[in-house]
């Protein structure tokens, strides 16, 4: 089996990363990471690929548009099929997600399209909610746009601040993230217009509720 190589973009800790070294372990995973950047050179995620075994690289230039252009030359001489960003905080160039349109995804730590941009829980708590998540989309130039591949629904609880709300998502993330590679690996995914069509995929038959105890018992 061939598998498709991946190129992932970091900026920190790299948990979401090591989520998919741990799936590519597995033979039948039919994705592998070819190349680990970082504009960061302390990024932590760094070691990780090192530990991996991993092809890795620090691109800390000062302009978008330089640091597009350096990685864009390394992602293709690896050979990188999909572009996976995973915690890089910096804003792509416009070019650079016009050259990989389509072959980019991004996780974000909400239902998108509520609270795109910083602090997502912290905005999911101030409104309220009682339902949050992570969305993994395809990029486009628009910051946390693009059609919506996946998503992943956690409880909001009443006595979440946002460093406990962010926990439960980010458990919600390292399942969906490489769950949703898989599906662009095994070329299940077709993008009609702004949604994202999903060979074999079926939603959920059941709603959720919160509180929960209050609608079992009808109110």
């Amino acid at each position: 089996m061939k598998r498709l190589k991946l190129g992932v973009l970091i900026s920190g800790r790299g948990s979401n990363l090591q989520a998919l070294i741990d799936a590519a372990d597995d033979p039948t995973y039919p994705a592998e990471i070819g190349l680990v950047i970082s504009n960061r050179p302390e990024a932590a995620g760094l070691e990780r690929a090192a530990r991996a075994g991993i092809a890795h690289q620090a691109l800390a230039h000062p302009s978008r548009e330089a640091f597009a252009a350096a990685a864009d030359e390394a992602l293709c001489r690896q050979g990188v099929g999909l572009v996976v960003l995973a915690g890089y905080m910096r804003i792509l160039d416009t070019g650079f997600v016009e050259a990989w349109h389509d072959r980019l995804v991004n996780i974000h730590p909400s239902l998108l399209p509520a609270f795109p941009g910083l602090h997502p829980q912290r905005q999911a708590l101030a409104a309220g909610v009682r339902f949050s998540g992570c969305t993994v989309h395809f990029v486009r130039a628009a910051v946390d746009t693009g059609p919506i591949i996946g998503q992943a629904v956690v409880p909001v609880r009443d006595d979440d601040d946002e460093e406990r709300l962010a926990a439960r998502i980010l458990e919600a993330e390292h399942r969906l993230y490489p769950l949703t590679v898989r599906w662009f690996a095994e070329g299940r995914l077709r993008i009609v217009g702004n949604r994202v069509a999903i060979a074999g995929g079926r939603p959920p038959e059941r709603a959720l509720f919160n509180p929960e105890a209050l609608a079992s018992r009808g109110g």
